[in-house]
């Protein structure tokens, strides 16, 4: 294990000090627990709070979209793990500006679980939680089930758009509806190049020979669709984008938001060899490419590899798409 760190059983928490200490204006740690943040000016009375979660290894998800415009609070667990009930009610008490609070997170057991406990507890408190849950991996279920899909990258489009318009007033149901519509645009689809090593254990955590690719890998790690030789950039693009177009159905004159992201170890220039081929494929189905974002968005450690999502934009999403961000990790003027 080649990592910059001081102790393995103390990475989660030494990454929390560090972000901490990096942006005290922009973040708090709630009653002294690093693992439970909020916007430092929260809570924001009368607007709707958005409250997400899950485990740490994935920066700049979860904490780093904690901020003007996206999120208020986040709970943030160890290394591939789901913070605790406890932890997401403490997160959810200090953000409640007195109109509600929307848990938005991904589609994981341990998250679900502690979520749904934690919205049961604030409930008991007099808070109003409603909730979103990304889902947005075609290569984890086939249409017609895709309440068993896995939440990726492409839950940065429901933050943006459940952010923005929670900053522009909108009451809790309206919030719900915007983000749920966002959700049911969205689509994305991966592939893994190398395995992830957790700090605690010092191993791989799955092995993927040099060569190889996997299409459709979990960010930790759960079994893809197929593995295969590497292919050429374009060759990627193409079968991850007949994927989420199979999946989205796309038509001519439709237009979309792409996220083209890394996993961890792909260089940036890699990702704009892919989107040159994203593009294109867009532009030959006459599909107009409404806003791009290329870079880390999700990652998973040290993976190497990279994901596409894909949003169907109408006016209304174009709106909050193009609404003003203020955060540690992305800033959008």
């Amino acid at each position: 294990m080649q990592k910059i760190l001081n102790s393995p059983t103390e990475f989660a928490a030494e990454m929390l000090e560090g972000i901490l200490a990096a942006y005290p204006r922009q973040l708090e740690a709630v009653g002294g627990d690093n693992h439970a943040l909020v916007r430092a000016d929260a809570p924001v009375e009368g607007k709707v709070a958005i409250v997400t979660g899950g485990g740490s290894g994935h920066l700049p998800l979860f904490l780093g979209y904690v901020g003007k415009g996206m999120l208020d609070g986040v709970a943030v667990g160890d290394v591939f793990q789901s913070p605790s009930a406890d932890q997401m009610v403490e997160v959810t008490k200090r953000v409640h500006g007195g109109a509600g609070v929307l848990y938005l997170y991904g589609n994981y057991g341990g998250d679900v679980l502690n979520f749904d406990l934690a919205a049961d507890l604030a409930a008991a408190e007099g808070i109003r939680v409603e909730t979103v849950i990304g889902a947005d991996d075609v290569a984890s279920a086939p249409q017609g089930e895709e309440s068993r899909r896995r939440g990726i990258a492409g839950i940065f489009f429901l933050y943006k758009v459940a952010g923005a318009a929670a900053d522009a007033g909108y009451d809790l149901d309206a919030v719900v509806a915007a983000t749920t519509k966002a959700a049911q645009h969205t689509r994305t689809m991966g592939v893994a190049l190398s395995p992830v090593t957790l700090p605690a254990n010092g191993k791989p955590t799955f092995e993927l020979p040099v060569g190889e690719m996997e299409i459709g890998m979990g960010i930790h790690g759960e079994p893809g669709i197929r593995r295969t030789t590497l292919g050429l950039a374009d060759s990627i693009a193409e079968e991850l984008m007949t994927k989420i177009d199979e999946d989205l159905g796309l038509h001519s004159g439709d237009e979309v938001a792409v996220l083209m992201n890394g996993l961890g170890s792909t260089p940036q220039e890699e990702l704009y060899i892919m989107f040159r081929k994203v593009s294109e494929i867009l532009k030959a189905k006459n599909v107009s490419v409404y806003r791009t974002y290329v870079g880390e968005f999700a990652t998973s450690l040290e993976m190497a590899g990279a994901s596409i999502s894909v949003m169907r934009v109408d006016d209304e999403l174009k709106q909050f798409i193009d609404h003003p961000v203020h955060t540690p990790f992305f800033t959008q003027a």
